[in-house]
């Protein structure tokens, strides 16, 4: 498989079993989306879509990905970004880069998932309902 160079979004439920190249597969439901590497190694390529993973945009029936793609733990080590349904090649990291991008990640993941939701007291939630009410009232 040759280099790939532009990804057509495909909605999907559920991420199919075998991928085709070119396409980004976008479960919406299950919040993923993957793809084949673009260097054509043929690997799956696979991004949560939430806070301390990658974000999806789409404009125009053209997709976005961010932060980059990099497949560190694939041979071909490739890094991209996906921007508009366009592949833009990313700079080859080194070693030391990967391990703090690596590190980097593991800290945003800690704070998404270890970060207490604060659940309004009943005291709020009231005051808050009293708010809405009186602004439906009092436009």
């Amino acid at each position: 498989m040759s280099r790939i160079e532009t990804l057509r979004p495909e909605f999907v439920e559920f991420i199919p079993g075998t991928l085709q190249g070119g396409i980004l597969y976008i479960s919406q439901k299950y919040k993923t989306a993957s793809h084949l590497c673009c260097c054509g190694c043929g690997c799956k390529v696979v991004t949560p879509l939430n806070p301390s993973g990658w974000q999806l945009t789409e404009k125009r029936g053209r997709v976005s990905l961010s932060p980059s793609i990099g497949n560190w733990s694939f041979p071909c080590q490739s890094h991209y970004w996906i921007r508009g349904g366009r592949v833009e090649w990313a700079a080859k990291w080194s070693r030391e880069e990967i391990e703090a991008g690596r590190r980097s990640d593991l800290r945003a993941r800690q704070i998404h998932f270890d970060t207490p939701r604060q659940t309004p007291s009943i005291g709020q939630r009231f005051v808050d309902w009293l708010k809405g009410l009186v602004q439906r009232i009092w436009p």
